[in-house]
C-alpha cells in the first residue's frame, strides 16, 4: 500500500444531526466536543439538534464543522490510525491544522470561530453569489471571468470544475456566458463570495486572530490551499498562507495531483459528506477514497486501513 492522506470538508457538507453518533461512541471525540463547549456553550447543541437554517449561516457551519472534524479524527487516532499526508478544503483546512499539532484543538477552534465571524461579516457588507462551472476547462472560465465584471475563480476543484466568486449583478451574465460557451453555471447555497476580493474585509479581520494564535511548526506534511503544495516548517509562513487563503483560490486538484506524485494512493474524507471523494476521483478515478464521519464510517476505514 501507498501512503495515507486525511482530507478535510469544506463549508456547504454540514447536516443536522452532525457529530452526534461519533460523539456517543467516542472517548476521544467526546473529550473534545466537551472541550469546545466550554469555549462556546450551544455549540453541541447547535450540531446535534440544531436546523439546517442554523447550521448554514458561516458564523456557525464552521465552529461546528470544524468541531465534527477533529472529533472523528480523534476517533480514529484512538484506534492508532494515523495519515501520511492532510490537507483541508477552506475551512477544513484549520482542521488539518490541528490534526498535524500545528495548533492546540482549542487554538483551532478559536482560529476558525474567529474566520467564521469575520467571513460573515464581510459577506453582508459585500454581497456576492458563488457558481459551480462545469463541462469547461479551468481556462476557459478564468477567460470568461476576465469578461465579467467582479467575477473570480476561486476554487479549481477538479478537472472540468471551476467554482467562481462574482458581484450577484454579476450571476445572469456569467450564467449566460458559460452556456454559450458550453457549460453550466450551478448557483451554490452560500451567503458571500468566498475566496475571492469580496473578503477583503474578513482578511483584515482575522488578521488580529492569526496574529495572537500559537502555530507551531506541522508535525506531518500539511498542504496550502493557496499553493496546492506542503507548508513550510516556518509558523510564520503558516500563518501567512492562512490569511492569504481567505482572499486567494484554493487550488484542490492541485493538491491532489502534488500528493499522488508523493505516493499517496488512499485519501480519506474526514467529516460531514462525500464532496472530496468524487472531486479525488474525478481527478485521479486510479486512488482509493474512503469516508468518516459517523462510527459506521470510521469502522469501515479502520478495516480497510489497519
Amino acid at each position: 500500500m501507498g501512503g495515507i492522506a486525511f482530507v478535510f470538508a469544506g463549508q456547504g457538507a454540514q447536516f443536522p444531526g452532525m457529530g452526534k453518533e461519533i460523539y456517543e461512541s467516542s472517548p476521544a471525540a467526546k473529550d473534545l466536543f466537551d472541550r469546545y463547549e466550554k469555549l462556546y456553550p450551544g455549540l453541541k447543541n447547535l450540531c446535534f439538534e440544531g436546523t439546517e437554517e442554523d447550521l448554514k449561516k458561516t458564523e456557525i457551519t464552521q465552529p461546528c464543522m470544524y468541531a465534527v472534524e477533529t472529533a472523528v479524527f480523534a476517533a480514529l487516532a484512538e484506534k492508532g490510525l494515523s495519515p501520511d499526508a492532510l490537507a483541508g478544503f477552506s475551512l477544513g483546512e484549520i482542521s488539518a491544522l490541528c490534526a498535524s499539532d500545528a495548533v492546540t484543538p482549542e487554538e483551532g477552534f478559536r482560529l476558525v470561530c474567529a474566520r467564521g465571524s469575520a467571513m460573515s461579516k464581510a459577506a453582508a457588507e459585500r454581497p456576492a453569489a458563488m457558481a459551480a462551472v462545469v463541462k469547461l476547462t479551468a481556462k476557459q472560465t478564468e477567460d470568461i471571468c476576465a469578461s465579467i465584471d467582479e467575477a473570480f475563480p476561486v476554487n479549481y476543484n477538479c478537472p472540468g470544475q471551476t467554482v467562481v466568486s462574482c458581484a450577484e449583478a454579476s450571476l445572469p451574465a456569467l450564467t449566460a456566458a458559460v452556456k454559450a460557451a458550453g457549460g453550466r453555471a450551478l448557483p451554490l447555497k452560500v451567503s458571500g463570495g468566498f475566496h475571492s476580493p469580496f473578503m477583503n474585509g474578513a482578511a483584515e479581520e482575522y488578521k488580529k486572530a492569526l496574529d495572537a494564535a500559537d502555530i507551531n511548526q506541522p508535525k506531518l506534511t500539511l498542504y496550502s490551499n493557496v499553493t496546492g503544495k506542503p507548508y513550510e516548517s516556518d509558523p510564520e509562513a503558516v500563518k501567512a498562507l492562512l490569511l492569504k487563503q481567505i482572499t486567494s483560490p484554493v487550488r484542490w486538484e492541485d493538491t491532489v495531483r502534488d500528493m499522488i506524485a508523493s505516493g499517496i494512493d488512499t485519501f480519506v474524507e474526514i467529516g460531514p459528506g462525500k464532496t472530496l471523494c468524487g472531486l479525488i476521483g474525478k481527478t485521479d478515478p486510479n486512488v482509493k477514497t474512503l469516508q468518516a464521519c459517523d462510527p459506521a464510517g470510521v469502522e469501515e476505514t479502520l478495516n480497510a486501513l489497519l
